[in-house]
């Protein structure tokens, strides 16, 4: 690339193609301006200028694209190759036309890649077919988002079942898809102007609600369908995203006719309007998606239960019944609120209907908080617990004659009896056997209680550390004992005692000094 004075680029050519590599230098050129275009297809969702930057990225990744298929055309490179080179010059040109809107060239360019993934899937092995395999479904749903813009009305159909498979559609075509569905609803929205609920008609006049009641059904069905649970969870969360935006729709008009609201409460004697009752209606598809969602996680965390009983998992979080009792105390909460709504006070169907789900999920959340007390072999209180699930069941099954219907898509209140009643027998063999356990374990001829052969003389305990190199035979060195302390003497008297004078019979002592001294010397002392 020249010397360290200069660059001077060198353009890799047939000649020198004796080296894979060169071919290498050459893509990772084609994949850094992809890439580039990517980042900048992010970031131009807020900064709109950026777009003319990512076309011109992808213009230069087709460019490197071209520049790569050109040089496999040697004979130097093999087949597979070749078509490699090809594919992924196709799939980079059709990327650029999809992104210019120019669908007739994008789909013939998908397509072109498409047919050359399918025919190397076909020509070799299981293991190199899965790669080209997952390639070809990466494309299809670019290739039939493109026939609908050109016309084909019957792409939506398989578009939307693309959208159910595990993980969605990714890349560029993820918002379009998503933009396509609003504005397909948008034009059947134009047609609908009321909606019927609990023998009400209400008319809607937003379009925001009007989209999200016509999608409402597909969204519903699209949950059925849907195989994995990662699915099912993410297509509950997009109902419920698209719900809380309606709900905010409609509360900003309830805002400006407070007082006209409450003027029609006072005419109408109790009935509320319109738009409330419509609030409370979409409030109450909330409240219920939210109840299924929490539903389908709780059948998963079942299944999970039972396959921990029959296999264990190294490593991993198991799931727990105290993991499925905090999702019934979210569905009870959510089965509080509903009755509350506006407009449905006085429905006593309606009243009787939600106590009855009440009942059914109490009884589950008692049987798991029964699976909970078993797990730390509190035996008395899981069966307590047991015969509350069998009360609940039985109040259901005795008030559940003409609400049958509404109770279908609840889980099953005999086959939960079913199992209480197995899992009481399990109950009653379990606790007598740790009662016999218990026994033995205080039985004094096995138990040791920790204390040395010196204080236990009186109780007979076989005890083979005994006979062995550590037996415990004192406590050593030997504990610390009390013992009382040395006492002290205070003469508390002697301050308060008055002593006899004894001058009289303590000798006065002799004078002394010079005189003395004098006296001695001539014979004067006395």
């Amino acid at each position: 690339m020249g010397n360290r004075h200069k660059f001077t680029g060198k353009k890799v050519t047939e000649e020198i193609l004796s080296d894979n590599r060169y071919l290498l230098l050459i893509l990772m050129d084609a994949e850094r301006a992809w890439s580039y275009a990517m980042q900048l297809k992010q970031e131009a969702n807020t900064e709109p200028r950026k777009r003319f930057h990512l076309l011109s990225r992808l213009r230069k990744a087709v460019k490197h694209a071209e520049e790569l298929e050109r040089l496999c055309e040697s004979n130097r490179v093999d087949a597979k190759t070749k078509l490699e080179a090809q594919a992924y010059m196709a799939y980079l040109t059709g990327m650029l036309h999809f992104e210019h809107q120019e669908w007739k060239a994008a789909m013939e360019a998908f397509n072109k890649c498409k047919t050359i993934y399918e025919k190397l899937a076909s020509a070799f092995t299981e293991e190199q077919a899965v790669l080209y395999n997952q390639r070809v479904e990466e494309i299809s749903p670019n290739i039939r988002y493109c026939a609908y813009n050109i016309g084909d009305q019957s792409a939506i159909s398989e578009l939307m079942q693309m959208r159910l498979r595990s993980g969605g559609t990714e890349g560029l075509l993820a918002e379009k898809l998503e933009s396509l569905i609003t504005q397909t609803r948008a034009k059947q929205a134009a047609t609908m102007s009321e909606v019927e609920w609990r023998g009400r008609t209400v008319p809607v006049k937003i379009d925001k609600v009007r989209i999200f009641l016509l999608g409402l059904a597909d969204n519903e069905a699209a949950i059925a369908q849907a195989e994995g649970e990662e699915t099912k969870e993410r297509l509950f969360e997009s109902l419920l995203s698209e719900c809380r935006d309606a709900i905010q729709a409609v509360r900003e008009e309830l805002k400006p006719d407070q007082k006209q609201r409450d003027h029609s409460l006072e005419i109408d004697s109790g009935k509320v309007s319109n738009i409330q009752y419509l609030h409370s209606y979409l409030t109450y598809i909330k409240l219920s998606t939210a109840i299924k969602r929490n539903e389908s996680m709780a059948k998963a965390l079942q299944k999970a239960l039972l396959q921990e009983h029959q296999s264990e998992d190294d490593g991993k979080r198991t799931a727990r019944p105290q993991d499925l009792i905090r999702l019934y105390d979210i569905i009870l909460q959510n089965l509080v609120e509903l009755p509350q709504l506006p407009g449905l006070e006085e429905d006593k169907n309606f009243q009787k209907e939600i106590g009855l789900k009440t009942l059914v999920y109490k009884a589950y959340r008692c049987f798991f908080i029964a699976q909970s007390y078993v797990l730390v072999k509190k035996w008395s209180e899981a069966l307590v617990l047991y015969d509350r699930v069998l009360k609940y069941a039985s109040e259901v099954q005795a008030q559940a004659g003409a609400y049958k219907n509404s109770l279908k898509e609840l889980p099953d209140v005999q086959e939960l009896i079913t199992q209480v009643n197995a899992e009481k027998y399990s109950l009653q063999a379990a606790a007598i056997l740790d009662t016999n356990d218990t026994y033995e374990a205080e039985s004094p001829s096995q138990v040791k209680d920790g204390k040395p052969l010196s204080e236990r003389f009186e109780t007979f305990c076989l005890d083979p550390s005994l006979v062995g190199k550590q037996a415990s035979l004192v406590y050593f060195p030997p504990g610390f004992q009390p013992i009382p302390c040395k006492p002290l003497f205070f003469d508390l008297a002697l301050n308060h005692v008055a002593f006899p004078p004894l001058e009289d019979k303590v000798e006065q002592k002799a004078k002394s000094g010079l005189t003395g001294y004098i006296k001695g010397i001539f014979g004067f002392r006395s």
